[in-house]
């Protein structure tokens, strides 16, 4: 082996010197040092190896105030001050790196959100993603196809976050209709988020939530309750509850609307309560859910049933032969049309004395028509079940000069309502998903599941 030992090399003209030829190897020893001179520059043309760990950024120091795309290798210092900013991150290959710095401390005020390129994920997860965490700094590594962008220097892949905000409707199922001169049912509890668009009950609108990518929330619909089939109450049942659930937020639970009263049974409290009748109380509704059921009257001969509460009215007393109507629904125009949902059951009416009777009429939004019947029978007319998936109140029932069942309550549903951009596309039960503007509405008639 030649040696050659020089304290420097220079060109013999010009400013350039090559080493070697193509395919040559020129080794550094372990344990030496190169030392690469302030202002020089190494141009790197090829594939640098066994330099150690990758996936470092080279930091800009022009900071960023506003919208950009980043370029791979590139690290870059954001001042979110005056508003959020969106950072479009480059198209992945594999080793490709990112980085961001929080400048000023605001990304919990105005938070970066990445911007996928084409069909890249993030964190394994096809939506883009929330940097909101006061003063940090992350780095993200192109991996591949099936992870995508993955944070690496903070540790932390929950640091940018693939949160975003989405609506939500949640209504329960109805209360079923009381008998023996029965009450109304109760609707379905009524909570909604959607568009500063009112609760039920007098409720304001609620803050949306906010779901994260990858996690798997669980939707369950309540069943509406069935009706009296005796003047005892049979299977008479409130509503089943529906909800969303899910790791990071608050379970939204809506409660099933309250029974009608029946024999000397006081209606039932629910997310709407339900109607009394003569000489029983009338059930209590939830606060921002739904609203009281009307009262009862009895006088001689004369007997009629309290309308079911609604989500947005007191379901209304019964008087004389006349069955108290059903609280009105809410309507809400989550799903780009506007729908009412949430009525209460009327009341039944009855007169002993073989005179006219009128039940009560159903509350909009699918609230089920109460019964009727004399002495005789002559104008005998059965309660009619609250419409399904709008929480509706099952119709009040007589069951004794006649034998009528109460009305059933109509299912719940749950409606959500997320941005395009962010829509995973990952539901079960087999929800009904459209577009609705920059939105996919989902609408569960039946349990299921929506991943972020």
């Amino acid at each position: 082996m030649s040696e050659v030992k020089v304290n420097k090399i220079s060109p013999r003209s010009g400013t350039g010197v090559q080493l070697g030829d193509s395919g040559d190897t020129f080794t550094v020893p372990s344990g030496a040092t190169l030392t690469v001179a302030s202002g020089a520059t190494i141009n790197n043309q090829g594939t640098a190896t066994n330099f150690g760990a990758t996936g470092a950024a080279s930091w800009t120091t022009t900071v960023k105030t506003g919208d950009f795309t980043a370029v791979a290798g590139e690290g870059y210092f954001v001042n979110t001050t005056s508003g959020a900013i969106n950072v479009t991150l480059p198209a992945g290959s594999a080793g490709a790196v990112v980085a961001i710095k929080d400048y000023a401390g605001t990304f919990d005020t105005n938070k970066v959100t990445l911007i996928r390129n084409g069909s890249d994920k993030i964190g394994g997860a096809s939506v883009n993603a929330s940097v909101n965490t006061e003063g940090i700094a992350i780095t993200l590594v192109f991996i591949d196809s099936t992870q995508g962008w993955l944070v690496t220097d903070d540790g932390l892949q929950s640091r940018a976050s693939t949160s975003y905000s989405a609506d939500f409707l949640v209504i329960a199922g109805g209360g079923g209709g009381g008998g023996d001169y029965g009450g109304g049912g109760g609707a379905g509890g009524y909570r909604n988020s959607y568009s500063s668009e009112s609760s039920g009950g007098g409720g304001s609108s609620e803050s949306s939530l906010t779901l994260t990518g990858g996690i798997t929330y669980t939707i369950t619909v309540g069943n509406g309750g069935p009706g009296a089939t005796t003047s005892a109450g049979g299977a008479l049942a409130n509503g089943g509850d529906s909800s969303i659930s899910g790791t990071g937020i608050t379970t939204i639970t809506s409660s099933g609307g309250g029974k009608g009263a029946v024999g000397s049974t006081d209606a039932a409290a629910g997310g709407s309560g339900g109607g009394a009748k003569q000489l029983t109380s009338s059930g209590s509704g939830t606060a921002n859910q739904g609203f009281a059921g009307g009262a009862g009257y009895n006088s001689g001969t004369d007997y009629a049933g309290g309308g079911g509460g609604g989500a947005s009215a007191v379901g209304a007393a019964g008087s004389g032969t006349t069955g108290g109507n059903g609280g009105n629904g809410l309507s809400s125009s989550i799903t780009g049309s506007a729908v009412t949902r949430g009525g209460g059951g009327g009341g039944f009416g009855g007169n002993e004395g073989g005179g006219s009777a009128t039940g009560g009429s159903g509350g909009s939004g699918g609230g089920g028509n109460g019964g009727k019947n004399n002495s005789t029978n002559s104008i005998a007319q059965a309660p009619t079940n609250g419409t399904a998936n709008t929480g509706g109140g099952g119709g009040g029932a007589s069951n004794r000069d006649v034998d009528f069942p109460g009305g059933a309550g109509g299912s719940g549903v749950v409606i959500l309502r997320v941005p395009t951009a962010n829509y995973s596309g990952t539901t079960t039960g087999s929800p009904t998903v459209t577009t609705d503007g920059s939105d996919k509405v989902l609408v569960f008639n039946g349990d299921g599941s929506y991943t972020g």
